[in-house]
């Protein structure tokens, strides 16, 4: 499907609701001004706070461990806050794949575009590492007001999903290259392509190793360090930020992360958490933290998330395979 053909077989009754239901919601959504998004987005995160229960004891998790300094009553407005911007982040999707491409030309501000444009002139790509903020596809659209660029991606589960999602990301990147495919990854920054590179959620430690994340180890992966090594590519970091509710927005560069590797990977897995780190606390609860960051947790200490649902139906069949 990466040539963007469509294969009859998503057709199939099982993905009716994605072409009857997500289709229509992209385009209308699209549609509305900000004003109205703000409002149906701002709801739309509030009813999510309240009916999602897992996905909030998820964020509240990650808040608490995160933000110790905070009082429960600012952690919890914190948690309100995140998914009030989730809620809104789906418009801001919405906008990202159907407004038009000059829509954001004089909304969105840049800061360290000599860093990046210095790190070309090398002429051996960029690696570009940033975060899961709430609206990751429009960050796509904004940095593409400035330069072009390619980004690492985990493919969906659903086919018609996947199907859909890189058909709209066409007109923001270059490569859409999956997250398992180092090739072509290599290729594009052998191109001198920008590659952007979100290298902040817990795969464990497979690829990765344990580094400190808000004062949290936690399971980082280190394929920057490896892809710098391939092929020598400046490493930078990249910030987006939306300025309150207004529908302005911000992204930060900074210089490259020198020297970068070294021969310690934990200390480098530090460092390159500590940049996200710093990056994320200027607007905390634009980050996406429904994510569970600390899943994967050193020998004897046991994850900090409740069990979903079919863990627990998994746990509950196995016992019962068990009986005697």
């Amino acid at each position: 499907m990466n040539n963007g053909e469509f294969p009859l077989t998503l057709l199939h009754p099982r993905y009716w609701l994605i072409w009857l239901l997500l289709v229509p919601f992209l385009l209308l959504a699209g549609a509305l001004p900000w004003t109205v998004q703000q409002r149906l987005g701002r709801g739309l995160g509030w009813l999510a706070w309240k009916l999602v229960a897992q996905r909030r004891h998820d964020a509240e998790t990650n808040i608490r461990l995160c933000f110790p300094e905070k009082s429960p009553e600012e952690q919890t407005a914190m948690v309100r806050d995140i998914f009030r911007n989730g809620g809104l982040s789906l418009f801001e999707t919405a906008n990202a794949f159907v407004r038009p491409m000059g829509y954001y030309d004089d909304l969105v501000s840049i800061e360290g575009l000599e860093h990046l444009k210095a790190a070309l002139a090398e002429g051996r790509g960029v690696l570009l590492l940033g975060a899961h903020y709430s609206f990751v596809d429009l960050c796509g659209l904004l940095a593409m007001r400035f330069f072009p660029v390619d980004t690492v991606y985990r493919p969906q589960n659903n086919p018609a999903l996947e199907w859909l999602v890189r058909r709209l990301r066409r007109r923001i990147y270059g490569y859409q290259i999956d997250h398992d495919n180092m090739r072509l990854l290599v290729r594009a920054l052998k191109e001198n392509h920008v590659v952007w590179y979100t290298p902040d959620q817990d795969f464990g430690l497979k690829q990765g190793v344990f580094a400190p994340f808000f004062g949290i180890n936690a399971a980082t992966l280190t394929s920057p360090r490896r892809l710098q090594k391939i092929n020598h590519s400046p490493v930078l970091f990249i910030h987006f930020r939306r300025r309150g509710l207004e529908e302005q927005y911000e992204i930060i560069i900074t210089p490259p992360l020198e020297p970068f590797p070294t021969d310690d990977a934990v200390a480098d897995a530090t460092r390159m958490n500590a940049v996200l780190e710093q990056l994320i606390r200027r607007s905390p609860t634009q980050y996406l933290w429904y994510h569970r960051r600390f899943k994967t947790r050193p020998a004897g200490e046991s994850p900090p998330y409740r069990k979903k649902r079919r863990e627990l139906r998994e746990e509950a069949r196995l016992r019962q395979e068990n009986r005697p």
